[in-house]
Formats: structure tokens, C-alpha cells, sequence
């Protein structure tokens, strides 16, 4: 009996070791950089639509931020978020990618959570706040037809 219950611990311990992966990569202590990395960071300076929010972080090289939406049926209204630093005047667009459409900015929601709309297809208006600044663009609900589909939002901060 003592035999046996040596031998069955022996096979325990012997089948609950690890094999050794003869095919396991070699750590290194120095990152690789692979074209994923820099895929990663280019599209991280973009600014992209998540769900019904686009966040306003990175220029272009004309000074202006811009970004594409998409207006459907899930999302009938999307929330352009930016950050201000400086009081100025904020100068924004909305372009279609049908040509023309029922979209419009609704609102722009200050920093002190005060709001100011309806506007239409463009929008210039006084910052003098510093703070986080939300635009909403959906479309008119005094007109027929609500507009679905893909659009481009163009800001443009001029300090004074």
C-alpha cells in the first residue's frame, strides 16, 4: 500500500509540471516597433466619432479641427466636445457629404452650463470662458425630412 501511494504522488507531480516550449519568443528588454504601433499612433491624432460624441483633440495643419459624424437613426444627435484656453471667437461649419440637408447646430452648451441655440449650417460665436465647450448638431425639427447620414464638423478658434 505504501508503495503504491509513492507511486501515485510520483505520477501527480510529474504530469502537474510544465512543459517546456521549445517555440516560446525571447523577451527582450527593448520594445519592438512594428507598423501596428504606427498605424496606432496616427489614428490616435485623429478626431473620431464614438458612439454620439466626437472629442475635439488634435488639429490638422491648418489650424482647425475637424472630424466626420454620422447621424442615424441610433444617433440623432451628436455631441462635438472641445476644450477652450483662450477668449476669442469660435467659427464652426457643417458639411454634408450629400451636398445640402436638414442638419443644423442645435446648441452650444458654455462651460458654466448655460446654452445658446439654434444656429444653422454655420456657427460664429463669442468664447470668453475657458472650459470645456459642447456643440450639438442634429438635425431641424421644424423642417421635414430628418437627415441620416455622414457629415464633416469643421472648428475654428480665432484668438483675439
Amino acid at each position: 500500500m505504501k508503495n503504491i501511494s509513492i507511486l501515485l504522488l510520483s505520477i501527480f507531480f510529474f504530469s502537474c509540471q510544465q512543459k517546456e516550449n521549445k517555440n516560446a519568443p525571447v523577451q527582450t528588454s527593448e520594445p519592438v516597433l512594428t507598423e501596428k504601433n504606427n498605424e496606432k499612433e496616427n489614428k490616435e491624432e485623429e478626431n473620431k466619432q464614438t458612439g454620439d460624441t466626437i472629442f475635439m483633440n488634435f488639429k490638422n495643419e491648418k489650424g482647425l479641427f475637424t472630424a466626420e459624424g454620422l447621424l442615424d437613426s441610433i444617433h440623432p444627435r451628436v455631441y462635438v466636445k472641445f476644450k477652450n484656453e483662450d477668449s476669442g471667437e469660435l467659427a464652426a461649419k457643417i458639411i454634408p457629404t450629400t451636398g445640402k440637408g436638414n442638419i443644423r447646430f442645435n446648441q452650444i452648451i458654455f462651460p458654466d452650463k448655460t446654452s445658446d441655440g439654434p444656429f444653422g449650417m454655420d456657427l460664429k460665436i463669442p468664447v470668453k470662458q475657458k472650459g470645456n465647450y459642447i456643440v450639438v448638431i442634429g438635425h431641424s425639427l421644424m423642417a421635414d425630412s430628418p437627415f441620416l447620414g455622414k457629415f464633416k464638423v469643421e472648428l475654428e478658434h480665432k484668438k483675439e
